[in-house]
């Protein structure tokens, strides 16, 4: 099966599917200023087509599997999809804000390989304004009781407005919590895909003006992005974060480089006009699927959908209609705009790819 994999990269139709991210409910329990999915009404996905999907792993080579929402763990049924994942032979991935760690611990334990966590502050303050509830501690000891049950963690920041001066408090406080890794992303302002459904706005906007008392909801996460006043402090935290934690970074402890990290200026002063976008280096859609909680499938979390999974039905068929190539043809050829920007790039060559 792994041969399968270097085929995808030689063109694009997909003859195997390593990693399989799932949006088991668009329900969620936070009240994130940079994400509306929790503004529209709750739905579940149907066990059957977990079922179906999960039916298609051996066959696909499907090794990787990332479950995600809304809130993942607001599924009733997510520990037994899980468990249904792993034995379809899948490393299944809990992508959770964190706040029911605690809650359902035993069933983290028994059911998943590894549980990304977003940490999105390092004082309880930031958090409640950036996630909308006051959940900051219930996190961290929800991340110290997966630790405990020796699960590994991620945490994953998603650098904004509101919490780019905590870049080192968030680092502290994840290895306090005994973390094995520490990511970075910066927040995506661009995609009318991804996070629930938004608008474009003036990326300028103060965080105040546009998550303040009246302001329209979908500027929210717009205002998000920092302003010009804001690169150079940015910068400057940077080089903090390199100096202070040079051991975190040579142990790997923390995900990306300190150079990956100094990119982060010069996406925000592209969103302000300020220089060029430069494209990261992906190739996700040749590697990966989302499935989202209808059956909606689409490339990655960015992309437009291009097809849907109905319970019972095929999977592999599905990945290669005529609209799911184009899409791979275009962002292959630079053709889509959402890619320019895109803040969660996923690459993998054909060395990485064999031993995904």
């Amino acid at each position: 099966m792994r041969p399968k994999r270097l085929l995808n990269l030689a063109g694009d139709r997909l003859y195997a599917l390593p990693l399989v991210v799932l949006y088991l409910t668009d329900g969620c329990n936070s009240r994130c200023i940079t994400c509306d999915i929790w503004r529209s009404p709750r739905r579940n996905m149907a066990f059957g087509l977990a079922e179906t999907a999960a039916a298609a792993f051996p066959a696909l080579g499907t090794r990787h599997v990332l479950l995600s929402g809304g809130e993942a763990m607001q599924h009733p049924e997510w520990p037994r999809i899980a468990q249904l994942f792993r034995a379809a032979g899948a490393r299944v991935m809990l992508l959770t804000n964190g706040l029911l760690l605690r809650r359902q611990l035993d069933e983290v334990l028994a059911s998943v390989d590894e549980v990304i966590v977003s940490l999105d502050a390092g004082t309880a303050p930031t958090y409640a304004a950036i996630r909308g509830v006051d959940g900051f501690d219930l996190v961290l000891d929800g991340i110290r009781g997966v630790r405990h049950g020796g699960l590994p963690v991620i945490t994953r920041t998603t650098v904004q407005r509101a919490n780019y001066r905590e870049l080192p408090q968030i680092i502290e406080v994840a290895l306090a919590a005994d973390v094995n890794r520490i990511s970075f992303l910066t927040v995506d302002v661009s995609s009318q895909h991804a996070f629930g459904p938004r608008f474009q706005a003036d990326p300028t906007l103060s965080l105040a003006a546009a998550s303040g008392p009246g302001a329209p909801p979908e500027h929210a996460q717009v205002g998000a992005a920092l302003q010009a006043g804001d690169l150079p402090e940015l910068a400057r935290t940077l080089e903090t974060v390199e100096r202070r934690f040079a051991s975190a970074f040579s142990e790997g402890r923390i995900a990306e480089t300190p150079a990956k990290l100094r990119r982060m200026v010069g996406y925000f002063s592209a969103l302000l006009g300020q220089s060029e976008a430069v494209p990261p280096r992906c190739n996700a859609p040749h590697l990966s699927i989302v499935i989202e909680v209808d059956g909606t499938l689409r490339p990655c979390y960015f992309l437009p959908a291009f097809g849907q999974l109905a319970p019972g039905g095929q999977l592999a068929e599905a990945l290669n209609v005529l609209e799911a190539v184009a899409l791979r043809r275009a962002y292959r050829a630079g053709q889509r705009p959402e890619c320019a920007r895109c803040v969660c790039p996923l690459y993998r060559g054909p060395r990485a790819l064999l031993t995904m």
